[in-house]
């Protein structure tokens, strides 16, 4: 459809900040991701409140004035095309049951809202357009072929009106773009590159293998290695197929203040947005709103609306290439940075917050996994850092209590008791230290969201 052709910068942002989505459709990007997903947290209120906001939208009723200040938020004439991305398929939504058992999170996302917008959204010359979350096999964009397929027969709407783009962010849909982009061949327009998910991923899957330990999360860079990898053959998998390649999430947000932290932050963006367009990728993701235009800056270059004619016949990636490690150290200073974004990402999360700004990044769930994951593996093989000491669960705790200890202190006692942080921080450590790699953090503290909703 013509509203995706071009797709050079997309901002993403939680579907449950009627603010927050209002500022993405007017942020000057050419597409908005609203995330009922990773950077929203599923309690029933946002889950149902995102749905609102999108059926106001859709109605041209989502203005909105900010009872704080009396400022009054609206769409703008042109905004930029809307994209849901629903839950996973590990997910459930415990509040709809079908035969006594929770529904699946992703179908009552996905249900509700093409339900309720679908016709409204082709009337204005646009569509349902969704990412799509998680996937490992082709097995699974089967199953979301089948939804859609009777989804629009249900609403009497043609076959392959509903768009989709699919997020590679697991290591084994990395070894199956092509069988992905077949299965979906009627409603797929692109593969886009979720980094952040697919090192949790990494982890998760080969984490027992003494050959694959990571080092610091800051060294596991995208121009290298298995990342490295993974973008050169999704651009070139896409454009022999026709599909759009976007590139990844840029996480940093501006630094009020500090106008050296924030010339540094831009700098990152812009030198990230350039190596992706320099491999081929049609657009990118920026997660605020003032990246647009550094984002743009780099995209804006491009000859035309997107880069399909580059084919990339000169890359060559196979098992080994995708599965390469990163080079460098493991230190004290990374394991307490995990313990710090990990436990604070987990407490907003349980007080209903899925994006949240942690030094000058905005976090989402992919965060607290790399977070937990990381430690996970170094404790299972014993890893040691670069002063030589041994990774052991009692390091761990020690560190973790330490950081929790000034934690405590900078936020102030009153924060931390009416805050979510004991729950958050017994979660992380319990998970950190298990025997075996829980698949996902996020269904433990769903259930935790459950009781305390209770």
């Amino acid at each position: 459809p013509k509203d995706l052709l071009d797709r050079r910068v997309e901002i993403t942002g939680p579907v449950d900040n009627r603010k927050m989505v209002i500022n993405a459709l007017n942020s000057g990007a050419q597409s908005y991701m609203t995330d009922f997903e990773d950077a929203a947290a599923p309690t029933w209120d946002n889950m149902i409140g995102g749905q609102l906001n999108m059926m106001d939208y859709w109605n041209k009723t989502i203005g909105f004035t900010d009872e704080s200040n009396g400022k009054r938020y609206d769409v703008i004439e042109k905004p930029a095309t809307l994209i849901v991305r629903p839950r996973g398929w590990h997910l459930e939504e415990a509040h709809v049951e079908i035969d006594g058992q929770p529904m699946s999170g992703g179908l009552f996302d996905f249900g509700l809202y093409f339900f309720h917008n679908a016709k409204r959204q082709i009337a204005s010359g646009s569509g349902p357009y969704f990412y799509l979350p998680k996937m490992e096999s082709h097995k699974e964009a089967r199953l979301w072929n089948d939804v859609f397929v009777h989804a629009q027969k249900t609403l009497g709407i043609p076959n392959g009106t509903i768009k989709v783009t699919v997020l590679i962010e697991t290591l084994p849909a990395a070894f199956e773009m092509h069988e992905i982009l077949y299965e979906l061949k009627d409603h797929i327009v692109g593969l886009n590159c979720g980094r952040w998910d697919y090192i949790f991923s990494y982890i998760k899957r080969l984490g027992k293998n003494p050959n694959f330990i990571l080092p610091d999360r800051a060294q596991v860079v995208m121009g290298k290695a298995f990342l490295n990898a993974y973008s050169l053959l999704l651009v070139k998998t896409c454009h022999e197929r026709g599909a759009f390649a976007m590139g990844g999430m840029a996480a940093q947000i501006p630094v009020k203040g500090d106008d050296a932290a924030n010339e540094a932050a831009f700098n990152k963006v812009r030198a990230d947005k350039e190596r992706e367009a320099t491999n081929g990728h049609d657009g990118t993701w920026v997660a605020h709103p003032d990246l647009v235009k550094v984002a743009m800056e780099v995209f804006g270059k491009l000859e035309g609306p997107n880069q399909l004619a580059r084919q990339r016949q000169d890359v060559h990636v196979g098992q080994k290439e995708l599965l390469e490690p990163h080079q460098g150290e493991r230190t004290e200073d990374g394991m307490r940075e995990c313990c710090r974004v990990g436990v604070q990402y987990i407490e907003a999360w349980l007080g209903g917050r899925g994006a949240v700004p942690l030094y000058n990044l905005m976090e989402d769930a992919a965060t607290a996994e790399i977070s937990r994951t990381q430690i996970w593996q170094w404790i299972y093989h014993g890893a040691t850092l670069s002063d030589g000491r041994k990774v052991t669960p009692e390091l761990f705790d020690e560190v973790l209590a330490d950081e929790m200890k000034s934690l405590r202190e900078t936020l102030g006692e009153e924060r931390w008791t009416n805050g979510h942080f004991e729950q958050a921080v017994s979660l992380f450590s319990e998970m950190t230290k298990a025997q075996e790699c829980e698949e996902f953090l996020t269904l433990p503290a769903y259930r935790l969201i459950l009781e305390n909703e209770a």
